[in-house]
């Protein structure tokens, strides 16, 4: 792409940084913008990029590049959005209450959280910080516990390190959703230019006393008596190992062995080349050392220890990871065999394994499908006792945090691979076992990463316009669930495909699933399954290409 710097352009950011209230980042877009005016055109490009904001509210809130602009995380954009954070809780009726501002230890979080408490304490909020870079969790569980009526955690979560976010949760607990995220868009807009909204100091540092009440309760998860148990683990350069520590600790397990070399926060993420979990080897100094020690079971957080992702060992002595939907099942099981609610309800997306639904008929429970996004499986009914999403979040505990817990389904997962050890059984028991029952239910996911969004909305509406009749060798047909979401869903006999773009990175997701009855050998129809997955998948991938 080239660009040319128009005057419009040009006087946008000559506004913008006239606006800026941090000084480094105005010497940022000012030399991008003298390069600009040099005639460089990579510099015009840029610039034009950065101005092309303002970020918007996606699937889990504001997140982008931490760089100058309106289209990027910095202090103006945060004291912007703030701003119409305030002016919306304002006209809900909330001026004045308590708010929560918490962050990870991302590039920026300090200045982001320290500015953000200021413009609320200047609009006449009692803002209380947490006291230090915490779980993303601990945030969520604050909200409850102090009855505030909102809270941000300023995280990027698992994105890449340039990245930054501002994440919002309203008085219930659980992340905005519509209209809310519409109205706050508004009140942004109308907001003054940054360096004209007030700030002012005087937020309530929170000391230990409320990270203390949630460990309190996370200690309570375990199911069963068992304790004996070896966990390898990895906080994967973020927040989440010593809050994973002491809640093992208190739980009463006491063999936690974490990987040192990403056990202390780095936003620069040096021994991974993208700090999710999911990523191709993520978690290869995980796997190396649970199989160094022996262990029973390994655990990696992302970076802001809102997800969990589980890793077993093989028959065979190897580990691998289990995917997501493998973690979901696995632990809506247990938690569907011990629980005490006479009429609970489990829940996951449109997008995750269809096998949670079979297991709570199996127990007598409710089930629901939501829309992806934990600000929705939080909202998906009354007496939620567990609910799941394929990319690795997992809600254990919705009576005291209303999203997404990693440590929480940590503890879980340890009490429960306790319980199996002391029976001579492990995780891929329970697995196999319910695929027996219930079907092989193999899950994938194909992924096309975009510089220019409007090929999203190209390949979409091409779809809508054509859409396939068969998909990998079987008959489909197509859902649009439009307008409640921008998602196609192909179904046909033991096929399903969802198709949607991600509402946090640059991405057109396929989620890809094959269920296969057990007629007789086990082995057979898995591996039956995963050559229709591998024929689904082929075929989706020659369609997005």
């Amino acid at each position: 792409m080239t660009t040319s710097l128009t005057p419009v352009l040009r006087d946008q950011a000559f506004r913008w940084i006239a606006d800026d209230p941090d000084d480094d980042s105005r010497v940022e877009l000012q030399n991008i913008l003298a390069r600009a005016m040099g005639g460089e055109a990579d510099a015009a490009d840029e610039l034009a990029d950065r101005m092309a904001g303002p970020l918007e509210f996606g699937t889990a809130g504001l997140r982008g590049p931490v760089r100058a602009g309106p289209n990027g995380m910095n202090v103006a954009v945060v004291t912007r959005t703030t701003a119409g954070v305030a002016a919306w809780l304002t006209a809900q009726g909330h001026g004045g209450g308590v708010v929560v501002v918490g962050r990870d230890a991302r590039h920026g979080s300090e200045a982001f959280a320290a500015a953000a408490a200021e413009v609320l304490t200047a609009a006449g909020f009692a803002v209380k910080v947490l006291p230090r870079p915490l779980p993303t969790p601990v945030l969520a569980f604050a909200v409850l516990e102090l009855g505030a009526v909102a809270g941000i955690q300023i995280t990027a979560s698992h994105n890449p390190p340039a990245d930054n976010g501002y994440k919002l949760y309203d008085a219930t607990g659980g992340q905005i959703v519509p209209p809310s995220d519409g109205q706050i868009e508004q009140a942004i807009e109308a907001a003054a230019p940054a360096i004209s909204v007030p700030r002012a100091p005087g937020a309530e540092v929170l000391g230990d006393e409320l990270l203390d009440a949630y460990l309190a309760k996370v200690a309570l998860l375990p199911r069963g008596p068992e304790r004996e148990v070896k966990v390898a683990a990895t906080a994967l350069h973020g927040v989440g190992a010593e809050t994973l520590r002491v809640a093992f600790e208190r739980a009463g397990f006491t063999d936690l062995r974490q990987v040192t070399e990403q056990a202390t926060p780095d936003p620069d993420f040096p021994t991974v080349s993208f700090p999710n979990p999911e990523e191709p080897g993520a978690t290869d100094l995980l796997l190396a050392l649970a199989s160094e020690v022996d262990a029973d079971l390994a655990i990696a957080l992302d970076p802001d220890a809102d997800r969990c992702a589980l890793g077993v060992r093989m028959r065979d002595g190897s580990w691998r990871m289990l995917r997501g939907d493998e973690t979901g099942v696995l632990l809506g099981w247990h938690v569907l065999s011990t629980v005490d609610n006479a009429d609970p309800l489990v829940a996951t997306t449109i997008v995750s394994s269809s096998m949670l639904g079979e297991i709570a008929k199996e127990f007598g429970a409710r089930y629901a499908e939501t829309l992806t996004g934990f600000k929705w499986l939080v909202r998906a009914g009354e007496g939620l006792v567990f609910a799941y999403e394929e990319a690795l979040g997992l809600c254990v505990n919705p009576g005291f945090v209303r999203d997404k817990d990693g440590i929480s389904a940590a503890v879980l997962a340890a009490g429960l691979t306790a319980s199996l050890r002391a029976a001579g059984r492990g995780p891929l028991d329970v697995l196999d076992e319910l695929a027996v029952r219930h079907g092989v239910h193999v899950t994938d996911q194909v992924s096309l990463r975009v510089t220019d969004l409007s090929v999203r909305e190209k390949l979409m509406a091409g779809l809508r316009a054509a859409p396939p009749a068969s998909i990998g060798g079987t008959d489909v047909t197509m859902e649009d669930l439009l307008p409640d979401a921008d998602v196609l869903r192909l179904t046909g006999d033991g096929v399903r495909v969802v198709i949607r773009p991600s509402g946090t990175e640059p991405k057109l997701k396929a989620y890809l699933q094959v269920k296969q009855a057990v007629t007789g050998d086990l082995a057979e129809a898995r591996a039956t399954a995963d050559a229709r997955l591998a024929a689904l998948r082929a075929d989706i991938e020659a369609r997005l290409s």
